[in-house]
C-alpha cells in the first residue's frame, strides 16, 4: 500500500532557482519594512507601494524555473502519495509536475478582489490600481498577509494528521501558523528534516522520530531519497 508523505516547504527550496528568501536578519523584506508591504494596514495605506513590490516579484518568478529538489519531489509521486503543503507562494513545485500542492499563504500568479474574496483570478501581468474584479472592487495579490487568517490551514492540518512520513524542506518551521502543523504530526511518524539552518526547530532536532538532513534542498533531497527507500513498495 502507498504511504502518504506530506512535504512541508518553504523559502529555502525555491532560494536555489533564484528566488529570494523571505526575509533577512533586519527585518526587512527586499529592503522594504515587512509590514508596509504585506499586511492590510500597509496596503490601506499606500497600495501603489504593495502592487508595485509584489508585481517585481511576479516578473522575477517569470523568469526562473524549478530546480533539482522540485524535480525530485514530484518523482517521489512514482512511488508514494505525495501532498505538498508549501509557505512559498511561487508556483515551481505546479512548474515542476507535483500535483497535489497546497499555498498557505497565497499564490503570486493569482489576483484577488478587495471586497468579493471569492473573485480570484489567474495573473501573469502586473497589477495596477483601477484594475478592478467583475464587480468593479479594485484587485490586489492573492497574498496571505500578516494579521489575516490563513484560509487552508484546516486543509493543511487534516493532511498533516493522516501522513506516514513528513518531509520539511527548506524551513526552519518558526514561523506560526506554519510551524503549529507539527503539533498535529502523529506519533512516532517519521520527520525528514532537510535545512541547513542553524536556527532550525530545536524541537524537532530533539525528537527520536526526527531524521536530521543539515543540506541545502537539493543535495538534502538526494539524501532523503536514500532515506526513503526502506518505505518503497515494490
Amino acid at each position: 500500500m502507498r504511504k502518504n508523505i506530506v512535504v512541508l516547504s518553504g523559502a529555502g527550496i525555491s532560494a536555489e532557482s533564484g528566488i529570494e528568501t523571505f526575509r533577512d536578519a533586519n527585518g526587512l523584506w527586499h529592503g522594504h519594512d515587512v509590514m508596509k508591504v504585506a499586511s492590510p494596514q500597509g496596503w490601506q495605506e499606500n497600495p501603489k507601494l504593495v502592487l508595485d513590490f509584489y508585481n517585481q516579484r511576479r516578473r522575477q518568478l517569470l523568469n526562473v524555473t524549478p530546480n533539482i529538489a522540485h524535480d525530485t519531489l514530484v518523482n517521489l509521486e512514482k512511488i508514494f502519495n505525495v501532498t505538498i503543503v508549501t509557505q512559498n507562494v511561487d508556483d515551481l513545485h505546479e512548474r515542476a509536475g507535483s500535483s497535489n500542492v497546497l499555498h498557505l499563504h497565497g499564490e503570486l500568479l493569482k489576483a484577488q478582489s478587495t471586497q468579493y474574496f471569492d473573485l480570484v483570478y489567474s495573473c501573469l501581468k502586473d497589477i495596477s490600481l483601477g484594475d478592478v474584479c467583475e464587480m468593479g472592487s479594485q484587485l490586489r495579490p492573492y497574498i496571505v498577509w500578516f494579521g489575516e487568517e490563513v484560509p487552508k490551514l484546516n486543509e493543511a492540518i487534516a493532511e498533516v494528521i493522516k501522513a506516514d512520513i513528513i518531509v520539511i524542506i527548506g524551513t526552519s518551521m518558526q514561523v506560526y501558523p506554519a510551524a503549529g502543523l507539527i503539533s498535529f504530526v502523529p506519533k512516532n511518524t517519521p520527520i525528514y528534516y532537510i535545512d541547513p539552518s542553524p536556527a532550525a526547530n530545536d524541537t524537532l532536532e530533539c525528537a527520536d522520530n526526527v531524521t536530521l538532513i543539515k543540506k541545502n534542498a537539493s543535495l538534502g533531497i538526494i539524501d532523503l531519497v536514500e532515506q526513503l527507500s526502506k518505505f518503497s513498495v515494490v
